[in-house]
């Protein structure tokens, strides 16, 4: 799947980064991208991303320093250059590419503002699918960001064609504070989306014998609304065995044993049985964004490996199995053989009906909704009197 990315703010930009180094480390060029911020020392902190791919915007409003956490400015700014923006992808070239995917961060000021507003123009100036994949906050970073990720998250749903989330809170461990934690996580997404984003590649192996090609991914997300993503990998080879060390770049991050996500050998006849593990393993553990996924509308499920450790049967069974416990009744799935010494399995869940800290975010908004209409009557009952006849009830 050829995927154009753009990231939003400085989340979104480092994570555009890692896909490309992700790309470029793997030789499939398959990914481009461009990032924009507000902030010109943000554009500065990527390694990947050549100077012209990188967009300063706002610079009459904010002068290159950011618009902070104010979204709403962060939303002016990129309805003011929109065209800039629109010129600066169409620069980069659109002719090959089977979707876009806007990155960003739903905390901040510039990303949750401006992603909104990219993510409405691309659809109406190109015909090819326009996702999101957003970034929450933790409730930890404070109550602003998890407001600012509430409005901007209500506004991308009807925007994009669909929103992937990943959720910071159930991402940090214990006694992590998520600053330090936010190269972890940024990797933690890079590696499952790497992986799902390649799926009908060709590599030295050819394709799988069941392709999950761009247009299986595209009729997955259709439906719209908010999609979570699970991934499980377990070792293909023996420890100890010639390869076994051997990661192949796409699943970068493996240089050391996970406490989330066990390394079980995947050795012996029976495959089927274990590509049925590893892919329960991957929808029952932890998701992108942590829901109900009985709730899910649609599905796909991608094996990818060495070919020696793929099972057609074992795809087929497991899509079978994740058929039966999600809502739908669709459900895509096949094989991606890859250069490795891992098995990894993604399980795509989209349209889902009840997550609980989306639930979490939108009641926040409303209460913050109810709270500016509340100050905004006080506000007109004080201009009702003069300075010497306020009621102390409006001081």
């Amino acid at each position: 799947m050829r995927v154009f990315f753009i990231g939003f703010g400085q989340a979104g930009g480092k994570l555009v980064d890692m896909f490309l180094a992700q790309d470029k480390k793997t030789g499939a060029n398959s990914f481009r991208g461009i990032i924009i911020n507000t902030a010109r020392t943000d554009l500065m902190g990527v390694k990947n991303i050549p100077m012209e791919d990188r967009l300063l915007i706002g610079q009459t409003k904010v002068k290159g320093h950011g618009v902070g956490t104010d979204n709403v400015t962060g939303a002016k700014v990129a309805a003011d250059e929109i065209d800039t923006i629109i010129n600066a992808i169409d620069r980069r070239g659109t002719h090959d590419i089977d979707a876009f995917v806007v990155c960003a961060g739903l905390g901040g000021g510039t990303g949750s503002g401006g992603a909104p507003v990219l993510c409405r123009h691309l659809k109406r100036i190109y015909r090819e699918p326009v996702y999101a994949l957003g970034v929450i906050p933790a409730p930890e970073e404070g109550r602003l960001y998890s407001l600012n990720a509430a409005r901007s998250l209500s506004t991308l749903v009807n925007e994009a064609d669909n929103v992937i989330v990943f959720d910071n809170s159930a991402w940090k461990n214990d006694g992590e504070s998520v600053k330090s934690a936010y190269e972890r996580l940024n990797e933690e997404i890079v590696r499952r989306f790497g992986v799902l984003f390649r799926a009908g590649e060709v590599t030295k192996y050819g394709v799988g014998e069941m392709v999950v090609d761009s247009s299986e991914i595209i009729n997955t997300l259709r439906g719209g609304g908010i999609s979570s993503v699970g991934y499980a990998i377990s070792e293909a080879i023996p420890k100890g065995s010639k390869g076994s060390a051997k990661s192949g770049g796409l699943f970068g991050g493996l240089r050391k044993k996970e406490k989330s996500e066990p390394h079980v050998d995947i050795t012996g006849d029976d495959k089927s049985a274990k590509i049925i593990g590893l892919v329960r393993r991957a929808m029952l553990g932890r998701l992108t964004l942590p829901c109900d996924y009985s709730t899910a509308e649609r599905a796909l499920v991608l094996v990818a490996g060495p070919p020696a450790e793929l099972d057609r049967k074992g795809v087929e069974k497991s899509k079978s199995w994740v058929e039966e416990n999600i809502a739908g009744v669709e459900v895509r799935g096949g094989d991606y053989p890859v250069d490795s010494g891992y098995v990894a399995a993604v399980v795509l869940l989209a349209s889902i009906g009840n997550a609980p800290r989306i639930r979490e975010l939108m009641e926040l908004a409303k209460e913050a909704k109810e709270e500016v209409a509340r100050s905004r009557e006080r506000a007109a009952a004080v201009s009702m009197f003069d300075d010497s006849e306020v009621d102390p009830l409006f001081e």
